[in-house]
C-alpha cells in the first residue's frame, strides 16, 4: 500500500476534479471509492474539498473557477520551480492557461496545455504535498495522454519535463502505446486518438485511472450511482480496465491491476 510523502519532480503529484456540484461529486466518489470529504475552502475558492482515504489526501474537487472551464479531471505534475516550468512550456510551444500563483500556504500552481491541446496542471508543493497514497485500490494509479499528434507530444514533454518515450505495440490493428519514463521508471502513458473512436469534437486530454479491486464490480456500481460506462470493461496486458463518465460528465478510468 504505497504511501507517498514527497513526489519526485516531473511525476504526477496531484489530481482534482472541476465539478458543477461539489456536494453531489463527494457523494458519488465517496460511495464509489470509499473516499471521505474535507472541505478546505469557501465558495470564493470553489468550495475546494480534499478526498481522503485512510486519512491521506488522494484527490480534490472544486467548482469551476472560470466560465469556460470544462467539467473534467486534471492531473498535476510536480515541479521544484513552477515559474521555470512555465517558461519551458512557452519555449516548447505550449500555452500558459493560468499563470503560476500561490494557493495560500498549500503551494504554487499553474495550468497549461501542450501543443496538441491537452491541458494539465503543475504543482510546486509547500504545505500540501499532493497525493498521500497511490497505486492501491481506490487511489490514483495512472495518467494517460490522449492526443492526435504523438510526435509533437513526445517533443514537448521531453523538453519540459525530461520525459523519455518508449513505444511498443499493444495488439494487431492497434496503435502503439507510449510510456513516459524518467530514469527508466514509467510515470504515465500516451495513446493516439483514433478517428473511429474519438469524434472530432473531443479534444486531446489526460485520462486519469484509479485502481480498484474488481473492475466489473466497480463499473456496475458506478452505473448504479448515476455514472455511465463509456468503454470496457476489457483486459489489457497489466489487468482489466473501464472508462467511466460520472453523473456530470467528467471522464475517468478504473483499473484492476494483475501481476
Amino acid at each position: 500500500m504505497p504511501e507517498v510523502t514527497v513526489h519526485t519532480p516531473h511525476t504526477p503529484s496531484w489530481v482534482d476534479l472541476a465539478s458543477p456540484d461539489v456536494a453531489a461529486a463527494t457523494r458519488f466518489y465517496g460511495q464509489l471509492f470509499g473516499w471521505e470529504a474535507q472541505q478546505v475552502a469557501g465558495p470564493d475558492m470553489g468550495s475546494y474539498t480534499f478526498f481522503k482515504l485512510r486519512g491521506k489526501d488522494v484527490a480534490g474537487v472544486g467548482a469551476p473557477m472560470m466560465p469556460a472551464e470544462p467539467i473534467a479531471w486534471h492531473v498535476y505534475i510536480a515541479s521544484a520551480n513552477i515559474d521555470q516550468t512555465a517558461e519551458k512550456v512557452r519555449a516548447a510551444g505550449g500555452t500558459v492557461l493560468m499563470e503560476p500563483d500561490d494557493v495560500m500556504d498549500a503551494g504554487r500552481i499553474g495550468f497549461f496545455s501542450d501543443p496538441t491541446g491537452a491541458a494539465f496542471g503543475v504543482l510546486q508543493a509547500r504545505a500540501h504535498k499532493g497525493m498521500g497514497l497511490v497505486q492501491e485500490p481506490n487511489a490514483f494509479a495512472w495518467a494517460e495522454l490522449r492526443t492526435r499528434d504523438i510526435a509533437a507530444a513526445k517533443a514537448f514533454y521531453q523538453q519540459v519535463f525530461g520525459w523519455g518515450a518508449e513505444s511498443h505495440p499493444i495488439g494487431p490493428g492497434q496503435p502503439e502505446y507510449t510510456e513516459w519514463k524518467i530514469d527508466g521508471q514509467s510515470v504515465g502513458g500516451a495513446m493516439p486518438m483514433q478517428p473511429d473512436i474519438f469524434p472530432a469534437q473531443v479534444p486531446p486530454h489526460w485520462l486519469l485511472f484509479f485502481q480498484v479491486e474488481n473492475t466489473d464490480r466497480s463499473a456496475e456500481q458506478a452505473t448504479q450511482l448515476g455514472g455511465r460506462v463509456l468503454a470496457g470493461p476489457m483486459d489489457f496486458p497489466g489487468g482489466r480496465f473501464a472508462v467511466i463518465s460520472d453523473p456530470h460528465g467528467a471522464t475517468f478510468g478504473i483499473l484492476e491491476a494483475r501481476s
